[in-house]
Parts: C-alpha cells; structure tokens; sequence
C-alpha cells in the first residue's frame, strides 16, 4: 500500500526542507494565482530550481492555480498554465471553472488537482470533475471520515487528498468575506489577513462606543479563534476512508514547522504501513513531536462530528511554542558543525537536533566559534555563521531547537 505525504512549500528554502524532512510531493504557489499572497512565493527561476531539486529526489511539485478568477485574470492565466508545464510542474491545483476550462485547452497533457477552495463536499461533484478530465480532488475540510468512505466506495477512480494538519479557517472552505470587508484584503485572492484571529467585544446598537466583552471578563473573547487540526493519531481510519494524499498546511510557516511536521508524519505513516502494531505502539511519541512545532491546540475538526466550543481557542490566538528554532546545520566536518543562527543560543544551553532521516540527537552545546575561529559563548546575530563542537556525525539540513524559555 502506498499513499503520499503532501507538504507545503512557501520558499525555496522551505521547499528544500520539505523534500529532505520525507515528503513524497510538495505544494507550492507563484507570484500569480495563488491563494497564499503572503506567501514568499516562487518566480519563474526559483520555481525551476525548486522543481529541479524536488525531481531529483524524487518528490513531486503541484503548483497552486486556485483563485477565483476575475475578468482581468482570466487573459493571462492560460499563458500561466503553459510556463508552469514548461518548467516541469507535476500537476496544478484549480478551483475557478473558468480556469481549469483554459487549463484543458492549453495544457491538456498537465495533471490537474481540484482545489479544497471548489468545496467538494458529495461524490456527484467528484465524479463531475474527474468526467471533465481531472485526476484528484481535494476534500472539503468539512467532510467526515464516513462521508469520504462513501464519496471513495461511489468514485473509486478519484485520487483523494485531505488535510491532516495545520490552521484551521473559521469560513466554510475558506471562503470568507471578513478579511475583505473589515481590511479591504480578499481571502478568495490569497490577501487574507486573518480577522477570526482577532479578539471581539459587542457593541450595542444604542450605546456607542460602549464594547462589552462577550463573556464576562477584560480581555474580551476570541470567538472566531479554531484549534489547529492535528490527525497524526488517526491515519489508520484517513487511509480506510480512502485517503491517498496526507496534506499538511502550512505555506506561511517557518522551516522549522515544516521539517517538524513533514518529519513526524513521515514516521507515523512509515510506521503504519511496516506494521499497524508498531503505529499503535508510538502513537503518543507522534504527537509529542508535533507538538514541538508551534500551534493552538488540536482538534480532529469535521472529522469525527461537527466541531464544539472544545474546539476553539477563546482567550488568546497566540500559538503555543514549546520549542525555539535556534540553528540550521550547513555543514559537518572535522568534529564541528557549521550553523546559520536564527535566533540567540549560548554555551551551556541543551539543544535537540532534528535531522532530516528523522533521528533526534540531545546535546549541550560545550564549545563555540564565530566566523573567525574565535571562540564564543553566544550567539545573539540574526543568521550569523557559527561553528560548534560535537561528537556526532549531524546530517545537512537538520534544525537546531531548543525548550523556550
């Protein structure tokens, strides 16, 4: 049995970092058309890049395409779809009608995805697109496990994807108009900015300027705040319901999250499928390691029944850090590691190094040195080159964390 772990790819670096963590495919948006505008993004040459290197470890690249489509977009889309089949892209991800109509025009040879923005929540709407040439749908977020087996057992043919973890939108399928009417920034454009995390207060209609917490107490209430959706514990049922692609959300988040992520659902899956036992077994470890990366609390969201106040955040939207991501290893050699900073960490501290196989190494950091072989007992730089003494092999590309403080 095979299925596939889907991560996102906000940058080069994090598309890197992605494919090394375990992926089997990544998803990633360039600078038009894409539903993440926050997003670094991919040109033209990066995406290359990123196409070149994922191809040559074997991982596939689906590219983002799922806006809703204006009058303005729809003239210059089709040459979009021509340079991404150019440069190498596996597949593409639609939501628009009129966009995936141009994309069987000019790309007709190019595999296309439809989009969890389509909403597809029935397997008429399934058989739909997969009759109009379509090779996999993207569930709904607000589907079950029973009705994805059912919309599995009626359209056998439709290659499912669904997300298994990361932020949750408050919108159904994220189709929200908050953003835009509150900013003027169009969520349905990828310009989001992300009002259900927002705390609230009531105003009455009579009493202006008067604002009263909706629960009784000064820090009002963050009402429109989910928990992150966290599915690592239930694979076993995802691959039973029909789930062939296990996606994680996350474009915007740092390389830190993704390698976190990637790295722990890789082993969970690999551990499934070697022996189901063996899954049950280290199902808390699973979670642990997520856990590692920042979040807001978990829930199984639309999974298992519609979500409850159990299922929101009410009294803050800030994430929950365990971790602080303080290193990415460049380099091994000679009994040191060659370390790109990225935030402030000292001798005497105890790290964990995640490394891309999997494997966590735990250390003190004992020695340190700066780029002039001096030695150092912080380094407080952003990004700042730092060498440090270890008595282990550490492969390239792992992350350096440490407990926050």
């Amino acid at each position: 049995m095979k299925v596939e772990l889907l991560a996102p790819a906000g940058d080069l670096e994090k598309l890197k970092t992605a494919v090394l963590y375990g992926a089997d495919a990544v998803y990633m948006g360039g600078t038009s058309f894409s539903l993440r505008a926050k997003a670094k993004n991919f040109d033209e040459e990066q995406m290359k890049e990123g196409i070149d290197f994922a191809h040559s470890h074997g991982v596939k690249v689906y590219i983002t395409c799922n806006i809703y489509a204006h009058n303005e977009d729809i003239d210059k889309v089709g040459d979009y779809l021509v340079s991404l089949e150019k440069l190498g892209a596996d597949a593409v991800l639609i939501s628009d009608l009129g966009v995936f109509a141009i994309a069987r025009e000019v790309v007709p040879n190019l595999e296309i995805h439809i989009s969890t923005q389509a909403n597809n929540t029935n397997y008429r709407s399934a058989k739909f697109w997969l009759d109009n040439g379509a090779k996999r749908i993207v569930m709904a977020r607000e589907l079950s496990v029973k009705e994805i087996k059912e919309l599995h057992n009626r359209v056998p043919e439709a290659e499912i994807e669904s997300f298994v973890h990361g932020a949750m939108c408050i919108s159904y399928s994220g189709r929200c108009l908050l953003s835009n009417y509150l900013t003027g920034r169009d969520a349905n454009a990828g310009a989001c900015s992300h009002p259900c995390r927002w705390e609230y207060f009531v105003s009455e209609k009579t009493r202006p300027g008067e604002y009263m917490p909706i629960v009784e107490e000064e820090r009002g209430t963050y009402i429109f705040n989910s928990k992150d959706l966290c599915m690592i514990e239930h694979i076993p049922e995802l691959i039973d319901a029909g789930v062939y692609s296990f996606k994680l959300e996350g474009r915007m988040k740092t390389p830190f999250y993704v390698a976190t992520v990637t790295s722990a659902y890789r082993k969970a899956i690999d551990d499934y499928l070697e022996d189901p036992q063996k899954y049950e077994s280290n199902k808390q470890s699973y979670v642990e390691a997520v856990s590692k990366a920042s979040y807001r609390g978990f829930t199984t969201g639309f999974y298992y029944g519609k979500p409850t106040d159990e299922d929101q955040v009410y009294t803050t939207s800030a994430y929950i850090r365990n971790y602080d991501f303080v290193g990415l290893v460049k380099k091994c050699e000679d009994g040191f590691i060659t370390v790109e900073q990225r935030n402030k960490f000292s001798v005497g501290d105890d790290v964990e190094i995640i490394q891309p196989s999997g494997n966590v190494l735990k250390m003190t950091i004992n020695e340190m040195y700066d780029e002039e072989g001096d030695r150092i007992e912080s380094a407080p730089h952003a990004q700042q080159s730092v060498k440090i003494k270890i008595e282990n092999t550490v492969e390239y590309f792992s992350m350096i964390r440490r407990e926050a403080e």
